[in-house]
């Protein structure tokens, strides 16, 4: 890993109450899921929106949208994660939250449809940001690592319960999963009582007197890490964007298809879990080609499938690698992040992430025309295993 910029660190704060803990782990359950609980609904949305020009795009868009926003608005959140405050940010995101993706279920227009998206990104972005900023806030070194581990494997518990409830429900009706946001609304009353703002002289963390002189420095590999995340979340977000499809060819119905998307997540978990054990074994760069091989080697099964248990099995894989990356890079970029801009500097990889989800469909499209779905997978975890298998000597160099 490269270096952190100046050590020398504040003594760690004495550890939150359990309360505020599993509060900040109950919103991180609220991410991952937050764009994708509704792509069980996408084949009914299509059809019930099937008179409006356009329909196959703007079905996708309702689903990426929020991905965009997401992106876009990040940066906005991570400004005010370092001015107003971590617990403002994340009850305001909660409300937010609740609020727009319920309304989901009440609109009839796509137009609207697609603006209340938009804002449930936005809550989104918030949300994940002042979650990373609090916990990298409250720890460091090990106990950092761990719960770093522990964000990552909440968000995608969140998708292996919400995802399955999501397909259940759209195969009622497919504005039936809007309701899940409605779980925004129980975690902001613990959010207003149990978190504390943290002084932000204390926290812990690269010493933010020097943040000017090594803001430089740490550009070019903070940079290199956004464009990761980036090209990663672009290949995985085939799952919930795609997937669907791919599974109707199948004869899959939607009861079905939130289960097995939600593959990726139920090894999301282990591969998150498993990462404070692998990070104190593993080199960060041996940590980052590893799961970017296995993300490929997953979608490489993916796209060879010829029937869904061999989707599940290439999922499961995928999602372990994505498990095992998310926590490392966000491990990565908090110690390099003085502690005075931790907050931006977190909702730069919320932005990179998310960006990627939202341009997956767009810039896949080609290549899904020129081939197929499975072909899509196929060719996109070809080139992710081999990208991972020729820079991992390239990245020998990161510490």
């Amino acid at each position: 890993m490269i270096a952190a910029p100046d050590e020398a660190v504040e003594p760690e704060l004495a550890t939150p109450a359990r309360i505020a803990r599993a509060t900040v782990l109950a919103a991180a359950t609220l991410t991952v899921m937050g764009p994708a609980v509704i792509a069980p609904s996408l084949p009914g949305m299509r059809e019930a929106f099937s008179a409006v020009a356009g329909a196959d795009v703007l079905v996708r868009l309702v689903l990426t949208v929020t991905s965009l926003a997401i992106g876009l608005s990040a940066p906005l959140a991570g400004m005010a994660a370092d001015r107003i405050g971590r617990k403002p940010l994340l009850v305001g995101s909660l409300a937010l939250y609740a609020v727009a993706g319920v309304a989901g279920f009440f609109v009839e227009g796509i137009g609207v449809l697609l603006v209340t998206r938009a804002m449930v990104g936005v809550a989104v972005g918030g949300i994940m940001t002042a979650v990373s900023a609090i916990i990298t806030d409250w720890f460091q070194g090990p106990k950092r690592a761990s719960f770093l581990g522990l964000q990552q494997a909440f968000a995608s518990i969140g998708g292996v319960v919400f995802l399955p409830l999501a397909g259940l429900l759209a195969a009622s009706n497919w504005k039936l999963p809007f309701w899940i946001y409605g779980v925004g609304a129980v975690i902001l009353p613990f959010a207003l009582l149990a978190l504390r703002e943290q002084q932000r002289d204390k926290v812990s963390g690269p010493a933010s007197g020097n943040t000017a002189g090594s803001r430089s420095p740490i550009l070019r590999p903070i940079t290199g890490l956004y464009l990761l995340a980036f090209l990663v979340t672009l290949a995985f977000y085939m799952a919930p964007t795609q997937l669907p499809f791919l599974l109707a060819q199948l004869h899959i119905g939607p009861a079905l298809v939130g289960a097995v998307i939600a593959a990726t997540t139920v090894s999301s978990v282990a591969g998150a879990l498993s990462f404070p054990a692998l990070r104190g074994r593993w080199s960060p760069s041996v940590l980052t080609a590893a799961s970017i091989a296995l993300l490929g080697a997953g979608w490489i099964l993916v796209g060879t499938a010829g029937a869904v248990a061999q989707v599940v099995v290439g999922l499961l894989v995928g999602g372990f690698g994505v498990g095992l990356a998310v926590p490392n890079l966000n491990l990565r970029l908090s110690e390099l992040a003085p502690a005075a801009t931790r907050g931006r500097i977190l909702s730069g990889l919320v932005t990179a992430i998310f960006l990627g989800q939202f341009v997956s469909p767009l810039i896949l499209a080609p290549l899904i025309h020129a081939t197929s779905i499975g072909g899509a997978f196929l060719w996109s975890g070809i080139v992710m295993t081999l990208g991972a298998v020729i820079a991992l000597p390239l990245l020998r160099n990161a510490k």
